[in-house]
């Protein structure tokens, strides 16, 4: 999955040590416990949200993020594109749909479907946790799925890899199991056997 970390801004901490939350974490109340890091998906939110505010800034004219939309974060997702690590051969190129290309191309390197997937999830969590409300939320426009979706489908294509999605049981595939789990054990008591209870799963 491609980084998006050569997109990154300077740290607005300016490199300096732990903040002062932190600091204070360690002596508070007399307890020597020090704070527990951030996590790897708490970092790389705060890392992604410095850097499209970054982008807000260097944008030209200049964006604030109460004016950003849909389609502000089409064209940032687009920017990144020129830091991306993955080949996408274009229509005319002969590896296209070819998942192992015997030689090197010219193709493009873009960022991979996964990766911007992820990274769309990351913003949209960090804009509200920063006081955006949902509803305005230009991370959950319904430009940006469409977007997203078409790069996972042109990207499937190019690279002839198919993404699938994970599926859900349904409640009524659930109940059904549960019927013919019955109606078996009704089978083989009328037939003299014991019947065997089979656990089933509740899908919530």
């Amino acid at each position: 999955m491609d980084s998006i970390s050569g997109a990154e801004a300077p740290d607005p901490d300016g490199g300096e040590g732990p903040s002062s939350a932190q600091t204070a974490a360690g002596g508070y109340g007399g307890s020597n416990t020090a704070a527990s890091p951030p996590s790897r998906y708490e970092s790389q939110k705060r890392r992604d949200w410095t850097t499209f505010l970054q982008y807000l800034k260097n944008h030209k004219p200049p964006l604030t993020l109460a004016r950003c939309s849909g389609a502000h974060v089409i064209e940032f997702l687009k920017y990144l594109d020129q830091f991306g690590k993955t080949k996408v051969h274009a229509a005319v190129c002969p590896y296209f749909g070819d998942p192992n290309p015997p030689a090197p191309c010219a193709c493009p390197l873009k960022q991979a479907w996964g990766s911007l997937d992820a990274l769309i999830g990351r913003l949209r969590a960090a804009y509200e946790e920063n006081g955006g409300a949902p509803e305005s939320n230009p991370f959950g426009h319904k430009a940006v799925r469409i977007y997203l979706r078409e790069v996972r489908e042109g990207q499937a294509k190019a690279r002839g890899i198919a993404y699938e999605k994970k599926k859900r049981k349904r409640p009524d595939t659930v109940a059904s199991a549960e019927v013919e789990a019955t109606t078996a054990a009704a089978g083989e008591e009328s037939s003299g056997c014991a019947a065997t209870t089979i656990p089933t799963t509740t899908v919530v």
